[in-house]
């Protein structure tokens, strides 16, 4: 998936979500090594010091971890990355339902809409 980055919100934090969305996703799975600052900046197109920033704040939340050697990792902690995409997942819904809201739909037609989608193309 590109980066694709607006310029409404702090860049930074959306490097955080894009790369908590990889790590959730598998791009990036437990115990392994992340791409540098440097690479992953010059992927995203923005300073590595933003990137630093993002990974900085990643690290302050435990999903990535600092090794002397081998530098930063997914952090193994399974418990953890169920916690984080739990939250990512609630976020999704949260900003779902607003857009269903504003549209004119009722909770009781946005599950009828739901439902209908059972059984539809699964999406990846």
């Amino acid at each position: 998936m590109p980066w694709s980055l607006a310029s409404d919100r702090p860049i930074y934090a959306q490097l955080v979500e894009r790369i908590k969305t990889d790590i959730i996703s598998g791009v990036y799975p437990p115990g392994q090594r992340l791409p540098s600052v440097r690479e992953l900046a010059a992927q995203a197109s923005v300073n590595p010091n933003t990137m630093q920033k993002a990974f900085a704040e990643l690290e302050r939340t435990g999903l990535i971890i600092t090794m002397r050697t081998s530098g930063r990792i997914v952090t193994e902690d399974i418990d953890m990355l169920n916690h984080t995409k739990k939250e990512l997942a609630q976020e999704q819904i949260a900003l779902f339902l607003a857009q269903m809201y504003k549209l004119g739909y009722q909770k009781s037609e946005i599950i009828a809409l739901l439902n209908n989608q059972e059984g539809g193309e699964k999406h990846e």
